[in-house]
């Protein structure tokens, strides 16, 4: 996982579409999918791009805490996920959403914990640590589409405004009380606006 991101993340050029040889290519993409999404669109790749609760850069300093987490935050999830990976998933999976949503019953719909491999899940990790395009956001030149809830507690909601404000060709899509997974029980609203 983190191999093939960070190939991605560095190369200058992809092998599967070069920009003279292609037919219209949507990129999207989900949280940490979202954040490599921004990239690809730094990069020159895509047509048009949606993203789903997403951020320019997810680590943050103490004075920007509303847009993102410290890096203390996720080292201190590295730590616990090698000590008690199912326990971290807990915790997170709760974060994911609003207290309706959780009354909603949504969380039932994801994956069984301990679906992904603790070093996927450390990898992943890693590169939201160190990975950033907020300052390239003025160069990507395609539409992008950010879809974001405002009870996100994973990424802020301030951050899709930071993320709109940053973008020349971006349109905020905004769910009102969904946290981290703003597709989840919407999946009819969310296509309606895609198209």
């Amino acid at each position: 996982t983190e191999t093939a991101a960070m190939k991605i993340i560095s190369s200058n050029e992809l092998a599967c579409h070069a920009k003279d040889d292609r037919d219209r290519l949507l990129i999207c993409g989900w949280s940490l999918g979202g954040l490599l999404a921004l990239r690809l669109a730094a990069k020159g790749y895509g047509d048009g791009i949606v993203v789903f609760a997403t951020n320019a850069r997810f680590t943050r300093s103490k004075e920007e805490m509303d847009l993102g987490w410290s890096i203390a935050a996720i080292r201190k999830m590295m730590i616990g996920l090698m000590q008690n990976q199912q326990d971290v998933e807990t915790r997170f999976r709760h974060n994911l959403f609003t207290e309706a949503e959780i009354e909603a019953g949504l969380g039932s719909k994801l994956p069984f914990l301990s679906s992904w491999t603790n070093k996927g899940l450390i990898s992943g990790l890693q590169i939201l640590r160190s990975e950033e395009v907020l300052s390239e956001l003025p160069m990507i030149d395609c539409p992008i589409l950010v879809v974001h809830g405002t009870g996100d507690k994973i990424c802020p909601y301030s951050a899709a405004l930071e993320l709109v404000a940053g973008l020349p060709q971006a349109e905020l899509f905004t769910i009102p009380d969904s946290g981290h997974v703003p597709f989840l029980g919407r999946e009819a609203d969310t296509v309606d606006k895609l198209r």
